[in-house]
């Protein structure tokens, strides 16, 4: 099964999501927005951007 983002408002009334894997584990958690169609904006753009990203290992070793 493919992954899904989760979108979700919270008790103070913003709005944040999830990335869930097929097997249900949360793999990323966004920031709070102040509004629902800047939580899908922010869907949208790990859409855009993730397939291009690059790994920044800041690790020692």
């Amino acid at each position: 099964m493919a992954g899904k983002f989760v979108l979700k408002q919270a008790k103070n009334g913003k709005f944040h999501f999830t990335l869930v894997a097929g097997n249900g584990q949360v793999i990323a958690s966004s920031e709070m927005y102040e509004s629902k169609r800047a939580a899908l904006n922010g869907i949208e753009s790990v859409k855009k951007n993730a397939p291009d990203a690059n790994t920044d290992d800041q690790t020692a070793g």
